[in-house]
């Protein structure tokens, strides 16, 4: 069964800088490398990018499942962090989630839909090599 082909684009607008430009959204980023080589801060490096795509993928499906249940889903904080492993590639080893909703959403809704968002839904955690540990916490403020 063949899915969906997705595309993206890049063009180099700096020394280590890219536009990357989505086909299907139009939606547009910008990357930039390391000052080591040659970066000059003018956006996220690719590391920085895989990790906002796991958290945003997960917000994403949580703010859906919390609608769908009704839950007064007013704020949500995500905060994600990856540790890499200490070689050349430098792949995450593990990574860690944690979603803080406002504090009028049940908290046993909210860790059902944290749980279903990271560990069945999310396509980007589902990308990740199976040995990157991939935990999270879910909180109310």
């Amino acid at each position: 069964m063949a899915g969906k082909t997705m595309r993206v684009r890049l063009d180099r607008i700096g020394t280590a800088a890219f536009e990357a430009v989505a086909e299907g959204s139009g939606g547009k980023v910008v990357l930039d490398g390391s000052p080591e080589i040659g970066g000059e801060g003018r956006g996220m490096r690719p590391m920085e990018l895989m990790l906002t795509a796991i958290a945003s993928c997960a917000a994403m499906d949580v703010v859906h499942i919390l609608r769908k249940q009704r839950e007064p889903l007013e704020s949500l904080h995500i905060e994600v962090e990856g540790d890499r492993a200490d070689a050349t590639p430098a792949p995450f080893t593990a990574i860690r989630v944690v979603l803080v909703a406002n504090a009028a959403v049940d908290a046993h809704k909210l860790e059902r839909a944290v749980s279903l968002a990271v560990e069945k839904y999310c396509s980007a955690t589902a990308s990740l090599d199976p040995s990157i540990s991939v935990t999270w916490e879910a909180r109310r403020a």
